[in-house]
């Protein structure tokens, strides 16, 4: 058989992990994007360039902080251990904070470049017809933005997909629990199983051609993210 039970699990914990990601940031990415494309405050740009932070640091550089900081001795391991849950590294919740971080400027760019395509003649129109802040989002700009989630939520999921510093210096390597397909690959490939790994790597190759096909294939999300 090409994939074991191992194979399967690290892909099952994988796409739970992406998906779980992707809805995280779109719902902290969108406020985020959201401010970053119509605010005219000298904090714009400390904040986009922490938000992009993850496009040219190292992956091992992530892990390592968020590792220091989530663990026993860190800030956030303190507070997590005050508070009953002990340390979120080599978990699976450490997993999902450190891809919601990694993963954070494929969402938020393609969300900023479209609230900021949509201007300020839908949103004045809006005004004038008395309509309030969260029915002017909900009705004008989340419909005017859709191409700008749809590219945000592909690329975010399919990033997350493809981590493995970031996850590997946060979680380790534990079966069903922080082991993910990229992991699961090296492993493979440290033991010699050369088969296992073609079979996953081959399946992430497929994957990712895919989802760039998608993307450079549709006018509407090409816009986005340019």
């Amino acid at each position: 058989m090409p994939l074991n039970s191992d194979d399967i699990a690290a892909i099952w914990l994988t796409l739970k992990l992406a998906s779980l990601t992707t809805v995280i940031l779109i719902l902290i990415g969108t406020p985020i994007a959201l401010w970053l494309a119509h605010t005219r405050s000298w904090l714009k740009g400390p904040v986009a360039a922490v938000v992009a932070l993850p496009l040219v640091l190292p992956p091992t550089v992530i892990g390592f902080y968020l590792l220091l900081a989530m663990g026993p001795n860190g800030m956030v391991g303190h507070f997590t251990q005050s508070i009953g849950l002990g340390t979120l590294t080599f978990s699976f919740p450490g997993l999902v904070i450190g891809s919601v971080i990694y993963s954070m400027p494929f969402v938020v760019q393609p969300l900023q470049n479209a609230f900021a395509a949509i201007g300020k003649r839908p949103l004045e129109v809006a005004a004038t017809l008395r309509a309030g802040p969260w029915d002017t989002f909900f009705s004008v700009m989340l419909p005017l933005a859709r191409p700008g989630f749809i590219t945000g939520a592909i690329l975010g999921f399919a990033h997350t997909v493809g981590e493995f510093g970031v996850v590997l210096m946060i979680g380790g390597n534990i079966p069903e629990k922080t082991r993910v397909v990229s992991v699961q690959i090296y492993d493979h490939v440290e033991s010699m199983e050369y088969l296992q790994a073609h079979w996953l790597a081959g399946a992430m190759l497929v994957f990712s051609f895919l989802v760039l096909l998608a993307l450079y294939s549709s006018g509407k999300t090409k816009a986005s993210w340019s």
